[in-house]
């Protein structure tokens, strides 16, 4: 039994005769005779007989269409999502991100993309560079967005800012009354900051090295925003990306670095996979949050 014999032995059932289901269907009532007779001929038994100018089911007819009627109204809601999708009203969007990205801009991005996409649903996947890539060249996302551009052959990456560095400390520090803060200045303080495996150390490293003094850490992060409680328990100062917004935290601050270091927040697609169709509504939302 194909869809189209379902359709019309289900009509038949409902509207009591070939006429009136040929009727209902816009189709001819002998197309729709010949659609039944073609279905009883592949069952092998009868599913309706005319009785005194009637045409009642038979009780393999009955047998039958309850379960066929089950069938025709779940492929009328797979009708009705296949035209939802295609109207871009539902779908699936599957971003991968690093948490300093996930605590600074992508909540607004993600409110701005479902404002005109409320339907779409968002799978986020909260993950360090590393992971993050692997997510990426697998498949099981649909787009990065890393403190860096994701090297491997398939990928594709795009610049979309420059993020500097910036100095984090608590807000009663002496520090946080200057402009800015130089390496001169972490001398002899504990330093949170990046390890040696970040895209970014050898820059910070390199600015040091210019200024003559020594990058000693005292805890390694391999992520940003570990600094938070690290900083607000005084267990010193963190050298880390400006994405995210610091100054909102109660009790810290945030402070140029100088000489500048720049991160490149960077999203990546893996051009050996389709392009979800909602990149580039979601990619214009978060272009939106970066220039405000």
């Amino acid at each position: 039994m194909n869809a189209r014999q379902l359709e019309i032995f289900r009509a038949i059932m409902r509207d009591g005769s070939v006429t009136a289901a040929a009727n209902s269907l816009g189709v001819s009532q002998p197309a729709a005779s010949k659609v039944l007779h073609h279905l009883e001929s592949q069952l092998g038994y009868k599913l309706f007989e005319r009785i005194g100018g009637r045409l009642l089911p038979t009780m393999e007819a009955h047998l039958i269409y309850e379960d066929a009627d089950r069938v025709f109204r779940e492929l009328e809601v797979l009708k009705h999502l296949t035209r939802t999708i295609s109207e871009r009203k539902i779908g699936l969007l599957r971003i991968g991100a690093s948490p300093p990205v996930i605590y600074s801009i992508l909540p607004q991005a993600l409110l701005d993309f479902r404002r005109d996409h409320p339907t779409v649903k968002v799978q986020l996947h909260a993950l360090p560079k590393k992971e993050v890539a692997e997510q990426l060249t697998i498949g099981d996302i649909d787009l990065a967005l890393t403190l860096s551009s994701i090297l491997a052959p398939t990928v594709r990456s795009e610049i979309l800012a420059n993020v500097p560095l910036v100095a984090v400390m608590k807000g009663d520090d002496p520090l946080a009354q200057q402009p800015t803060v130089s390496p001169h200045d972490l001398v002899g303080r504990p330093l949170i900051s990046y390890d040696s495996n970040a895209s970014v150390a050898p820059l910070i490293e390199e600015a040091f090295a210019e200024h003559g003094v020594p990058r000693d850490l005292s805890i390694h992060l391999s992520s940003s925003v570990g600094a938070i409680p690290l900083v607000s328990g005084g267990l010193g100062i963190a050298l880390v990306d400006g994405l995210v917004r610091w100054n909102d935290y109660p009790g810290i601050v945030a402070r140029p670095f100088t000489p500048a270091v720049t991160m490149n927040l960077a999203v990546s697609v893996n051009s050996a996979r389709p392009t979800s169709r909602f990149f580039k509504p979601f990619l214009t939302a978060l272009r939106k949050v970066l220039t405000i």
